[in-house]
């Protein structure tokens, strides 16, 4: 039961948007742990784009109400890290795409030209 609830979980996560991106936490990467129970407690650890996020508030609203109204979800926790750091590196596939085709560029291509001209660290 927990692994079909844990992807019924993620395709929920897929539809919560950051708002100053238009991307979804899972595809920008950041969600680091799924994990539910066997009496349905979903826990979730993940991380911001940046550690003051204006959005994140608005971002966990969102996850809650999303995943509370699962069938057999009980409750719902969600422990934001800030280490590992979130780095575009964490992007999936999809992600990227939806980000080059938005803004134009790929995004862990810039990044990465970035840690290797010392720009910024990797």
């Amino acid at each position: 039961m927990s692994e079909t609830l844990k992807s019924k979980v993620i395709e929920a996560l897929k539809t919560v948007e950051d708002p100053e991106l238009g991307i979804d936490v899972w595809n920008l990467g950041l969600i680091y742990e799924v994990s539910v129970n066997e009496v349905g407690d979903v826990l979730i650890k993940m991380t911001f784009t940046a550690p003051g996020c204006p959005a994140s508030t608005y971002i966990l609203f969102e996850i809650y109400k999303k995943l509370t109204v699962i069938e057999g979800v009980r409750d719902v926790r969600v422990d934001v890290v800030l280490d590992p750091r979130w780095t575009p590196l964490r992007m999936t596939q999809e992600g990227r795409r939806r980000f080059e085709l938005k803004y134009g560029y790929d995004i862990v291509e810039r990044y990465l030209e970035a840690v290797k001209s010392g720009k910024i660290r990797g």
